[in-house]
């Protein structure tokens, strides 16, 4: 399949094609959607270990003495409480309360490393550069010259340690240096001359609900970090697995289950907004939760067959209730599954009907995650 001009390249797009990937575009990228089949794509991450190339996530480095508090006033988690080492999941809002994205801010001893959702880097870079005083912090898009590794399952530690990468007594959101050692590396090339200090970036981090490990490198050994991790047992997967195994877990997904038009209040999300910590749409966020959620992102699961899609309308007893945001087919339950927007009188155990296309499509309301599954285990 031919590349597309309008769309931006991974560096790890050769071997997409290598391995006749179907391509897709997404967030601006031509991205694998998947390498065949997105069930044994999935079920490959959460029997043994699967590999996914997310270069197209935002990577921004925040520096200089000013750049905690310029966070902390762009962000709504207190990255006061980051220490070198760690990293935390946090919102990037509007002032009006909305979100603009979801995102993971990693501490580093050389400063602040923040991954926002592709389709919002832009958006992220402008609401942290209107914050904090610009002398005394430095905000650069390395987006460039990074490509990033997600390697996730319960194979998923044995995989990266057989490719070089030591992971031993990583906690779930640990982070560290990245140090690789690439024929592919540019001769008299250091360390500290790539695009973060220290070489990347390894996290153990991911959004698919399994042990997962993430690792951001220079883009110019990216090529045989990827061969070295599917020669150690690694199947590669595409975004279509990494969306079935997100709603699995009940993560929400930006542009789908939250947006600017939502409120962390109804996500609900406010386990990451730490109010008090003076953050852009603050007053409105508090507001919001003093007023209580409009409505409320539930988990569906159907009663039968039949496979919910995004914006179907919910009932119950006739009447309209809310309507879905994401769905799909579950291949770990081998059922349809979905998350949507709900009256908040509706409550977990009740029953619903999902209208697919003029079909009733029965449902239970349950709390997320849908799969017995722990990333910190």
């Amino acid at each position: 399949m031919p590349s597309d001009p309008q769309l931006r390249q991974s560096p790890l797009d050769d071997r997409h094609r290598a391995l006749d990937a179907t391509m897709t575009g997404f967030g601006g990228w031509d991205m694998p959607l998947d390498y065949g089949t997105v069930v044994a794509e999935h079920r490959a991450v959460r029997e043994g270990c699967g590999v996914f190339d997310l270069s197209h996530l935002g990577t921004l480095r925040v520096t200089g003495p000013g750049a905690e508090s310029t966070l902390q006033q762009a962000l709504t988690n207190d990255v006061s409480k980051l220490v070198p080492g760690r990293a935390h999941y946090t919102l990037c809002l509007d002032g009006g309360g909305g979100i603009t994205d979801d995102l993971l801010v990693y501490r580093l001893d050389w400063g602040f490393f923040v991954v926002p959702n592709a389709a919002n880097a832009s958006a992220v870079r402008a609401a942290i550069d209107a914050c904090g005083d610009r002398a005394e912090r430095d905000v650069a898009d390395v987006k460039a010259d990074l490509a990033c590794l997600a390697i996730q399952g319960p194979d998923a530690a044995d995989v990266v340690t057989a490719a070089g990468v030591d992971v031993s007594d990583m906690a779930y959101l640990d982070v560290g240096p990245l140090e690789l050692a690439s024929p592919d590396a540019e001769p008299g090339r250091s360390l500290d001359d790539g695009p973060v200090p220290g070489g990347g970036v390894l996290a153990r981090s991911g959004y698919t609900g399994e042990r997962g490990y993430e690792l951001f490198c220079d883009a110019a050994v990216a090529g045989s970090l990827w061969d070295r991790v599917l020669a150690a047992g690694a199947a590669p997967a595409g975004l279509g697995a990494r969306d079935t195994l997100r709603l699995e877990m009940g993560y929400p997904l930006h542009g789908q289950d939250i947006s600017p038009a939502t409120s962390p209040v109804d996500a609900p999300l406010g386990w990451a907004v730490k109010p008090g910590t003076g953050f852009t749409g603050e007053d409105a966020y508090v507001a919001a939760k003093e007023a209580g959620p409009q409505r409320r992102l539930r988990g569906l699961r159907v009663l039968g067959r039949g496979i919910p899609r995004a914006r179907c309308t919910v009932r119950r007893d006739g009447s309209d209730v809310g309507e879905t945001t994401s769905g799909t087919f579950s291949p770990t339950l081998r059922l349809g599954i979905a998350l949507g927007y709900l009256d908040p009188a509706i409550q977990t155990g009740d029953r619903v009907e999902i209208d697919v296309r003029g079909k009733s499509l029965p449902a239970e309301v349950v709390r997320p995650p849908f799969v017995d599954r722990d990333p910190k285990a």
